[in-house]
């Protein structure tokens, strides 16, 4: 009897140590399948920004009134001409501006930030780089006559005809004005006309009439329309 007791007890040692390691097994399997869940739902999403920022595209200092082709990201996008700069809403990063005259284009790298005015002049550029190919029409020179605002005006035929060109020209004024001491804005317009043989250019003379005032300031005059027959 004193043989068996010893047995016995080792038999019962042996479950309880087997109980155990089963127990410890069980609870690692539930800790490991709930960290897999719980790092499934805490992953942070991919969301592609959808925010814009405003982009001017301008050639307001491009003397040679032409409509030029706009592109963003070698996409067109519209056109653009000394009078009219072009104004876009681009998605936030960074893009390339193209503006182009015929073969030649002018290119600027710009970055986009949500609720930022980024403006891009293409004028210094162009007039650099730009050959003319087609007929068109600038302003040289302008300056205070008597009253009148008297405008040089260069007409320039490339082609290989005779062209009769004319052009409506535009400015803005202010003064003050001589009986009430009050200052008042005005807007001044002419047209000129040039017969120009082919591949020549032709410079003419066009005056402008001003409102009698003291005081006198004027904007740049524009070439507002070109027309070539």
């Amino acid at each position: 009897m004193r043989l068996i007791e010893p047995f016995a007890l080792f038999i019962a040692v042996g479950f309880i140590l087997t109980a155990g390691c089963v127990a410890t097994t069980n609870k690692n399997t539930l800790n490991s399948s709930f960290i897999t869940k719980d790092s499934s739902f805490n992953a942070t999403p991919n969301i592609t920004s959808q925010l814009n920022g405003s982009l001017v595209v301008s050639t307001k200092g491009f003397s040679y009134p032409t409509n030029l082709s706009v592109f963003l990201d070698n996409k067109t996008v519209g056109m653009v001409n000394p009078t009219t700069p072009i104004s876009l809403m681009v998605s936030e990063g960074n893009h390339t501006i193209r503006v182009c005259a015929d073969f030649v284009c002018e290119q600027e790298n710009v970055t986009i930030r949500f609720g930022k005015y980024v403006a891009v002049d293409f004028s210094e550029r162009l007039h650099r780089d730009v050959v003319i190919m087609q007929p068109t029409a600038r302003v040289v020179e302008c300056y205070k006559n008597g009253n009148a605002l008297a405008v040089d005006i260069e007409f320039i035929n490339p082609s290989r005809k005779d062209l009769q060109m004319s052009v409506v020209v535009n400015c803005g004024y202010s003064y003050i004005d001589a009986r009430s001491g009050i200052k008042k804005g005005d807007f001044t317009s002419g047209t000129l006309m040039q017969n120009v043989k082919a591949g020549q250019r032709v410079t003419g003379l066009l005056y402008l009439n001003l409102v009698d005032g003291n005081s006198l300031s004027y904007s740049y005059p524009v070439i507002e329309e070109l027309k070539i027959k």
